[in-house]
């Protein structure tokens, strides 16, 4: 436990915590507007004209439930980006200020270290997940209520939703420590998760798309291979026709990170510290 306060203390007396928190606003803003004009959409029956492959897709989209669910975990997308970058920062921060020798001298058990750092990443990332969620308990009902689709606070897909988005915050910041260990620069290590982040999330998405068009819909059960994507399936209030389950998601986000955290444990007990 003192090895994890430390760990939190020099997160307080860094402006890094605040200055992702001042970045996560505007960007959480940014998102209820999106998810706003699409809750609009989809509830106004203005959407077009639906291809027949599509029909059962976009009525799954539009129920109560996924509604709801997509406005109650708004910001997710850039908050994952987030809490990785802070957890990259948690562990490339003592490379770049050059204080890691100083910390293994003085808790010379590196495994212990690691946990530490892993720990009170995730307490960080929770803390962003509580706060976005809080806005969101706010701002989501007023949207809902708008579009006449009701608050759906009663709701327990929505609130599994919810879990389901703190548990995804809570394993991106762990992805982050161990892309952070295996990186020791801070500018590489955060440029490499920001490419890998974006470019997983959106590229992977229109190669997924491409291909399910040309070869048929079982290519999109891919999506579970890209962590970025399988954190959004996680929180979907619904089943998407055509679409991997949502427990599939966790599942393979947890294993994701798992790996990420072993892998970051015995890089740091084996390289050389200097």
């Amino acid at each position: 436990m003192n090895l994890v306060r430390s760990e939190l203390l020099k997160i307080r007396t860094t402006n890094t915590w605040w200055v992702f928190a001042l970045i996560t606003v505007p960007l959480w803003g940014l998102a209820l507007l999106f998810n706003w004009l699409q809750t609009e959409a989809l509830t106004s029956g203005n959407m077009g004209e639906v291809p027949a492959d599509q029909a059962d897709q976009v009525q799954a989209v539009s129920s109560a439930d996924s509604l709801a669910a997509n406005l109650y975990t708004n910001g997710q997308f850039f908050g994952l980006l987030i809490v990785m970058l802070l957890g990259i920062v948690v562990v490339t921060s003592e490379f770049f200020h050059q204080t890691v020798t100083t910390t293994f001298l003085t808790a010379p058990h590196r495994t212990a270290v690691m946990v530490a750092k892993l720990v009170a990443a995730g307490t960080l990332a929770l803390l962003f997940w509580v706060g976005t969620t809080l806005l969101n308990l706010v701002f989501a009902p007023l949207i809902l209520n708008a579009t006449d689709v009701g608050a759906q606070l009663g709701s327990g897909a929505v609130w599994r939703a919810v879990a389901l988005n703190g548990l995804a915050y809570l394993l991106w910041s762990v992805l982050g420590v161990g892309l952070g260990v295996l990186i020791r620069s801070q500018i590489g290590a955060t440029v490499t998760g920001i490419l890998l982040y974006l470019g997983g999330a959106i590229g992977a998405a229109i190669a997924i798309g491409l291909l399910a068009a040309k070869f048929g819909d079982w290519i999109n059960q891919l999506q579970l291979l890209v962590p970025s994507l399988a954190s959004s399936l996680m929180v979907s209030g619904a089943d998407i026709p055509g679409n991997p389950p949502r427990w599939a998601g966790a599942a393979v986000l947890i294993g994701y990170a798992v790996v990420a955290g072993v892998i970051g444990v015995l890089t740091i007990r084996r390289r050389d510290i200097s």
